[in-house]
């Protein structure tokens, strides 16, 4: 059996204070792979091959394994392999059993050490590597945030996020070169934030604002729409009944302001979403909504189903919120749910309620209609508005 390849962090102070089996490791090695950080603080070894990744990384590390397959490789990592670093990329493509951590203590650990934050009590936000607008969606009064930032000049537009969506008098203390003699902290709120910092900095965030919060059913003027949205009642209805888990991935079909799938996103940071729109406007106003809510990881895909979703991730939800009376989209729909999966599927035209009427008497389910009214004035009284009644057909797929 190959030996697991080695992956062993380095904590910020450098290759010194790594116990003397590790030090031995990366000393054999063939072939050296890391940042150039993390290669230059390893002394020099005649006939070592040492090879600084490069972006996007996950590629670029699984080319270098392939060339050096039948070689000695140690790779090195940041702290903890671990935490949004290396690890989790190699462990995902060769799987646990192919990969050896070596751990050192992680920035994560040492941010809290330094705040006097309890691990329970933060959330950590990797932001290395990712779309910075990820920072919006767990904002939320009291709530504390770990921002591992990319650069030097990440607290100063995270700052500006945080100011521009309503909260500018969070507390932010960026903590940079952590573990070392260079160590440094500095505070302000978001608001009065100028300047750089480190290019190794952790952001401890002290949220003060009024968030959207993560239920289900955020309010209609959250999202920029032409029209096109499931309305508030009727999307944390659809939400409810679509369940959303960790890591599991939905279609939002007929996504007009991508609103089912924005609240699915929310729910849980390693949900995953894909959004088809036929309409190219509100495809990109579908991309402008994820990211002002605090989602960028949201696919969206223009085209039209059943066309449209020929490739796409296997899904374990599929809200149908357009498009339901287009020949083959529910058959689409139905066939490509995992075993488990679960379809939300609403209508509010004669024809489309008789697509989802027959849905419901071949296959069984729900079928539910939604009629909301609102307190509107009357004059100088007050009266109630209704809203178009929605039928909504609801199913679950049987498990394996």
């Amino acid at each position: 059996m190959t030996s697991p390849l080695a992956v062993i962090g380095i904590a910020a102070d450098g290759w010194a204070n790594l116990d003397s089996h590790a030090q031995q490791e990366i000393l054999d090695a063939d072939v050296l792979v890391g940042g150039d950080r993390h290669l230059a603080t390893v002394p020099p070894v005649p006939g070592q091959e040492r090879v600084a990744w490069q972006r996007p990384l996950r590629d670029h590390l699984l080319r270098l394994l392939d060339r050096y397959a039948d070689r000695t490789v140690v790779v090195l990592a940041s702290g903890d392999p671990l935490v949004s670093g290396v690890g989790s990329i190699l462990v995902d493509r060769l799987g646990p059993d192919a990969v050896r951590i070596v751990p050192a203590i992680s920035s994560v650990a040492l941010a809290r050490s330094r705040m006097g934050w309890p691990a329970e009590t933060v959330e950590v936000v990797t932001l290395v590597g990712r779309q910075e607008h990820a920072v919006l969606r767990p904002l939320a009064a009291g709530h504390r945030l770990l921002v591992l930032c990319s650069d030097g000049s990440t607290t100063e537009r995270i700052a500006g996020l945080l100011t521009g969506h309503g909260f500018g008098a969070s507390m932010l203390t960026a903590l940079g070169d952590l573990g070392t003699g260079a160590e440094s902290r500095t505070s302000a709120r978001a608001e009065d934030w100028t300047g750089a910092t480190p290019a190794l900095t952790v952001l401890a965030v002290e949220c003060a604002g009024t968030g959207w919060g993560w239920v289900p059913g955020l309010p209609d003027d959250a999202y920029e729409h032409d029209g096109q949205l499931t309305k508030r009642d009727a999307r944390a209805s659809a939400l409810a009944r679509l369940a959303p888990g960790p890591g599991q991935h939905l279609w939002d079909v007929g996504a007009g302001a991508g609103s089912v799938g924005i609240e699915w996103l929310r729910s849980h940071p390693t949900t995953t979403a894909t959004a088809v729109e036929a309409d190219p406007d509100r495809a990109a106003r579908i991309g402008r909504n994820a990211h002002s809510l605090g989602v960028p990881r949201l696919r969206v895909v223009e085209g039209s189903a059943p066309e449209a979703l020929t490739g796409l991730p296997e899904p374990d939800a599929v809200f149908v919120g357009g498009g339901v009376s287009r020949a083959g989209v529910l058959d689409a729909v139905v066939a490509a749910l995992r075993p488990g999966g679960r379809v939300v599927a609403h209508g509010v035209t004669v024809e489309t309620e008789a697509v989802l009427a027959r849905a419901h008497a071949d296959l069984g389910g729900e079928l539910t209609r939604l009629q909301v009214e609102t307190a509107a004035p009357i004059g100088t009284f007050t009266g109630w508005t209704p809203a178009r009644t929605i039928t909504q057909w609801s199913w679950t797929k049987e498990a394996l």
